[in-house]
């Protein structure tokens, strides 16, 4: 195989564009955002990854890599489009049906057509089959299928791209193997075989599990918010166990992978995916704990203004998709005026801010929600010169609290209460 078409060109599509294009590939990318393909042609990428720019520029000199809105005829065709959910928490495959379709004019025997979107159980059975069965090919005989799940996060895309290991599962042995010899080409971790059903489980259990670990973290943030006791402590001292590793609590989970793939489980067996529903409760709660904690905080205070750090679902990117720190602000907001600041998103956004000085100028509360690496370099001190009241309400523990109680601050960690947040705790249970 010496050609691939790649659809999707978001922030797991384009970087695996340009790693085939690396090493050799001659590679096409689709996006039906006629914007997106303006700026990639014009030599510029629209997501921010570290390296990722320079390594785009080799390739596009290189001549090996090239954009459009429609597919071309390929040795290899790899479908990385969104998969989100719909308002009913069900799974919304329309981006992955309509490239499959798309593809089918071009298809050529001994196509090799690899699933890397996550998606529910049986995708690739139901629904991707189907479609390309339209090509009249021999599907298993002159047209290969395989799932094989993207397990990369931002900020570290190429790293992983190359070295974790790959879940390869095909429809028959020979989808497997082609697929194997096709990422063979840059991947260095080891390539797993297995059946494409099984594939599309391994993805989903892999983020349902770190979700779960997460809501259990959450949970018990709040249970230390409600009796009196230092959350962070107490899982620090806990993960020195050989056989515990309790994540962090937070203002929510985000992200495309585990806001999102616990649903499709979930969808497949409600009746008996109990832990994996409470979990995706627990944690789609936080955003309403976090605005009601705040705006306790601010009781007293006439037409408060909130300065938020963080528009991004984590730490140094700027990835917004299904960010707890957007659904809070829209609830924050219908209490207080509201000033945004983040240096990693540049998507235009409501109160959104260039500068510190602007968004914590005259605020009364700061609340930090993205642990940014940038926002540990602000000054407690320069702080307290721009804001009106001194309260912090920190929900990465992020922020070294001695430094700001030194100059005045009352700071406020998630999963550490005082006697002032117990009462609130009380009435949210309660309802």
């Amino acid at each position: 195989m010496k050609s691939v078409c790649v659809l999707g060109m978001g922030y797991i599509g384009l970087p695996t564009a340009i790693t085939f294009a690396k090493y050799g590939m001659i590679v096409h990318g689709v996006d039906i955002n006629q914007k997106i393909i303006d700026k990639l042609q014009s030599g510029e990428i629209h997501i921010e990854e570290p390296g990722l720019q320079n390594i785009f520029q080799e390739v596009l000199t290189a001549g090996n890599l090239t954009f459009g809105t429609i597919p071309v005829t390929a040795d290899a065709y790899i479908i990385s489009v969104p998969t989100p959910i719909n308002s009913d928490n069900t799974a919304n495959i329309d981006y992955v049906v309509s490239a499959a379709n798309s593809i089918i004019p071009y298809l050529k025997p001994n196509a090799l057509v690899v699933l890397e979107s996550t998606v529910p159980p049986r995708t690739v059975e139901d629904h991707l089959i189907p479609i390309l069965s339209q090509s009249h090919l021999r599907i298993g005989e002159e047209v290969f299928v395989s799932h094989s799940p993207e397990r990369v996060i931002p900020g570290r895309l190429l790293e992983e791209l190359i070295n974790n290991d790959r879940v390869i599962g095909g429809i028959n042995e020979q989808s497997v193997e082609m697929t194997k010899k096709l990422y063979s080409c840059f991947v260095k971790g080891k390539m797993h075989s297995t059946d494409a059903t099984t594939a599309e489980m391994v993805k989903l259990m892999e983020n349902t599990y770190r979700d779960i670990n997460i809501a259990f973290a959450n949970e018990m943030a709040l249970i230390a918010e409600k009796i009196g006791f230092n959350v962070w402590e107490a899982i620090r001292l806990a993960n020195f166990h050989p056989r515990v590793n309790i994540h962090r609590p937070g203002p929510g989970v985000g992200g495309h992978c585990i806001a999102v793939d616990p649903w499709f489980i979930y969808e497949q067996a409600p009746n008996i995916a109990k832990l994996v529903h409470t979990a995706r409760l627990t944690n789609d709660y936080m955003p309403n704990f976090v605005a009601e904690k705040t705006k306790h905080l601010l009781e007293g205070i006439e037409k408060p203004k909130i300065a938020v750090l963080g528009l991004a679902f984590k730490g140094n990117v700027d990835d917004m998709r299904e960010s707890p720190a957007v659904s809070i602000i829209k609830k924050i907001t219908e209490f207080a005026t509201v000033s945004v600041y983040d240096p990693h998103v540049k998507e235009n956004w409501n109160s959104k801010v260039d500068s510190y000085e602007e968004c914590l100028l005259n605020a009364d509360l700061l609340l930090l929600l993205t642990d940014h690496n940038e926002f540990t370099t602000l000054s407690p001190k320069y702080a307290s010169q721009l804001m009106k009241n001194k309260i912090i309400f920190d929900t990465r523990n992020l922020f070294e609290s001695k430094a700001w109680v030194e100059q005045g601050f009352d700071v406020h960690l998630i999963g550490n209460s005082s006697l002032a947040t117990l009462n609130l705790i009380s009435n949210l249970s309660n309802a």
